[in-house]
């Protein structure tokens, strides 16, 4: 039986907008991609797959919207019961601390900037899946465990250095350093299939602040940690 794909919900009262994030959605894998023309059709479809039982996994919505607002719509979404625990990933052209904290605050589970980036939608989509475990990440790279055990090792080294040099950069201001530093640790997550982790950096590329950013390098620790022990017992 072939499993039906997973469901995105796209919301953006701009139609070019909405398309180039479909397109994006599209581009990542096999996804049944859903879309809303603004926030009050979104409600309305959420709250019909709700009583059909056929939630999207995820949704994507622009920020600001004329009426149901992205962020008011998030709100909506946080305050039903039923619908509390959908990923949430709002999306603008503002890429302020403030409006980063406030989606954050309203309880996002991400936030991407637009002009849109495959790099910066896909850790999202990947976190819906479970890591890759050791044998999916040695065929799809085509390599031997001795390989793979040292790319491991060398991510790790790397987000183990990532700590003070990322800490360092925010400190002087130095966003480019800051930024570059985590989109390299995330892209190397990807290249991994350590789908949380990658999601979990994104998230400090969006809202790069200290302590956002320990806890993602803590958890992507712990996953090439966790990794390296299942290839070791050949998992």
């Amino acid at each position: 039986m072939t499993m039906a794909a997973m469901k995105v919900l796209v919301v953006d009262d701009d139609v070019v907008s909405r398309m180039m994030l479909m397109h994006l959605v599209d581009n990542c894998g096999k996804y049944e991609i859903l879309e809303a023309e603004d926030g009050a059709d979104a409600w309305r479809q959420l709250q019909a797959a709700q009583t059909l039982g056929h939630l999207p996994a995820i949704v994507f919505c622009d920020l600001r919207m004329p009426g149901l607002s992205g962020v008011a719509l998030l709100a909506r979404v946080r305050a039903a019961p039923d619908l509390a625990g959908l990923p949430f990933v709002l999306v603008s052209a503002a890429n302020d601390a403030e409006t980063i904290g406030e989606a954050a605050a309203l309880g996002a589970n991400g936030y991407v900037t637009k002009p849109f980036r495959i790099e910066g939608v896909r850790p999202h989509l990947m976190a819906l899946e479970d890591d890759d475990a050791p044998a999916a990440s040695l065929r799809r790279l085509g390599i031997d465990g001795a390989r793979l055990a040292l790319y491991l090792g060398g991510l790790a080294r790397q987000l183990q250095e990532a700590g003070a040099a990322v800490d360092a950069a925010l400190a002087a201001g130095d966003m480019v350093t800051a930024l570059d530093r985590l989109r390299r640790l995330r892209e190397g997550c990807v290249m991994l299939g350590l789908r949380r982790a990658a999601t979990g950096l994104a998230r400090a590329e969006a809202a790069p602040d200290a302590v956002t950013v320990a806890h993602a390098l803590q958890a992507a620790r712990a996953a090439v940690a966790s990794q390296a022990a299942a290839l070791e017992r050949g998992s």
